[in-house]
């Protein structure tokens, strides 16, 4: 933890107020002048804001597919666990088998998805999935999804098959419907599972880098820049890891207050369980 987690953390929180230099052996204390650098940048803010969308819509794709991949599961009497292997395939693999597997069906020129389209006359010219301004972000968030939505299934799933079937028995005795039963009988064993993995889906992706970098590395045209990129591309690019290390620091922050809220939510939830 130690030389993984915190060493990292205060040596970023102290680059990032230098003119540190991944070239230059020298540097200087220059306070928060990188914070404001980073702050004043236009290109900090785009990626930022990629980054809000990125989160939300992978997120959102991510619960609903999931979610509801659990519940048909869980109505499953035979094969089920069939079922939930096959469906786990996509979150088995490492990140860059599947980016390059994808890079390849989509491929503008050679892939098996453009030209398919093509011959099945839906599209007049090969579509350009991963260089067309107008495609490449919803492709990303497309793959995410796919690639995301299996833990989703596997950990609601598992929560679902903890709630007693007598409470079930019980409630259609007196007569609730199931979309009654869903709300007052499912929805609150399994909300809590639902709001750690909301907490910890959120910061997977927010952070996500080597999935967008080995599909689009940001572009074209930054269309696909999010602030992990952006601070990628500020240290490894232009050598300056105090500015760098200034973009991690803010993105650091924001997450921490994120989970401060999620977390403020959660707790709220377990209150009202007791």
């Amino acid at each position: 933890v130690g030389v993984l987690l915190i060493y990292p953390i205060f040596s970023s929180l102290y680059y990032s107020m230098t003119t540190k230099h991944l070239i230059r052996p020298s540097y200087d204390f220059v306070g928060l002048a990188n914070y404001q650098a980073v702050l004043s940048d236009p290109n900090f803010f785009k990626a930022f804001l990629t980054s809000i969308v990125w989160t939300i819509c992978s997120l959102a794709g991510q619960l609903i597919i999931g979610f509801t991949s659990a519940l048909a599961i869980n109505r499953v009497k035979v094969g089920k666990g069939v079922y939930r292997t096959l469906m786990i395939i996509p979150w088995a693999f490492p990140s860059i088998v599947i980016a390059l597997s994808w890079k390849w069906i989509l491929n503008g020129v050679s892939g098996f998805l453009p030209n398919i389209l093509v011959q099945l006359g839906i599209c007049s010219e090969l579509p350009q999935f991963l260089s067309d301004n107008s495609l490449v972000f919803l492709t990303l968030i497309f793959i995410n999804v796919w690639f995301g939505a299996p833990m989703i299934m596997v950990n609601v799933l598992s929560a679902l098959q903890t709630i007693p079937q007598d409470q079930y028995e019980a409630a259609q005795i007196d007569g609730a419907s199931k979309l009654q039963q869903f709300w007052h009988i499912t929805v609150p064993h399994i909300k809590i599972v639902v709001g750690l993995l909301v907490v910890l889906r959120t910061i997977w992706v927010f952070n996500n880098f080597d999935m967008i970098y080995l599909l689009t590395g940001g572009g074209p045209a930054n269309a696909t820049t999010t602030v992990p990129i952006y601070a990628y591309n500020m240290g490894w690019g232009t050598k300056m890891l105090g500015k760098s290390s200034a973009v991690t620091m803010l993105l650091l922050a924001f997450l921490l207050l994120v989970c401060i809220v999620y977390f403020a939510i959660i707790g709220k939830w377990e209150k009202e369980d007791k």
